[in-house]
This record gives C-alpha cells, sequence and structure tokens, in this order.
C-alpha cells in the first residue's frame, strides 16, 4: 500500500502515527515536511480530503500562529495557505496519505481509520497507552 506521511520527528504524535503505520507492515514515504513543504496544491489538496478548513490544519501551540496576527477571523484560507507555506511549522501534523483516505493524524490512533487491517500484533504509544491489543484489534 503506498501511504505517505508529512512527519515531525520531534512530534510525539507524529513519531506514534509513524510507529504505527509501521506495525501495520507498510514502509511508507516519509517526507519531513519541515525540510520540505508540500506544494501549495498538495497542501489545499490534503487540507481538503482530510474534511478540515485550512484554519482547522493550522498549528497555533509552538508557532508564530499569534505574532502573524492569523487569528484574524478576516484572513480568507489563501491567505493563510501563504502562511503555512512561508512557516511549515504552522502545518499541524501529521497528515497521512493512504488511497482509503487522508487524515490529520490527531490523536495518532485516527490513522487506523485508513490503513487496512494488517498490523503485527499489539501497539503502545511512547507514553504507554495501549491503542492496539495482541491480535492488532484496536482497544476502546
Amino acid at each position: 500500500m503506498d501511504v505517505t506521511i508529512y512527519h515531525n520527528p520531534e512530534c510525539g504524535t507524529s513519531r506514534n502515527t509513524l510507529a504505527m503505520i509501521r506495525n501495520a507492515g507498510i514502509e511508507p514515504t516519509v517526507i519531513e515536511y519541515l525540510d520540505t513543504p508540500p506544494a501549495r496544491d498538495v497542501l489545499a489538496r490534503m487540507i481538503a480530503d482530510a474534511g478540515l478548513s485550512v484554519r482547522e490544519a493550522i498549528r497555533e501551540k509552538g508557532t508564530p500562529y499569534g505574532e502573524l496576527g492569523l487569528d484574524n477571523p478576516s484572513l480568507g484560507e489563501e491567505q493563510l495557505l501563504d502562511a503555512m507555506l512561508a512557516h511549515p511549522i504552522l502545518i499541524n501534523r501529521p497528515f497521512v496519505v493512504t488511497p482509503l483516505g487522508t487524515r490529520l493524524s490527531r490523536p495518532s490512533e485516527v490513522v487506523l481509520e485508513i490503513l487496512p487491517d494488517t498490523h503485527k500484533g499489539a501497539f503502545a504509544k511512547e507514553d504507554g497507552e495501549q491503542v492496539l491489543d495482541a491480535g492488532g484489534k484496536r482497544i476502546g
């Protein structure tokens, strides 16, 4: 299965998502988007395919969101996309694209919605939270 993750290795949610993809027996294409941001049309399509508005896809925490005045409700989607491309840290993470759909995987287990049921046993997040049981089935 062709899977792409827009990944930030410094982010625990992104690391957990990548580990869940690999637990499904898939080696994804990993794009470290801070170094290689997606093209404008790719970013806009991912956001739309995930069922989000551009504003819903912006990361506020630990970014220049406030300094750039992006909380101004009069800013349109094109202006917000411009800011995200100029400052990739504003792109919320991780976005995952598979033939089964596109998701902003927050929390990380959202990725399970767009992966095949091929998980290799139990899976726990870095913090110890169990997500999959020994049979590879989602818990909760």
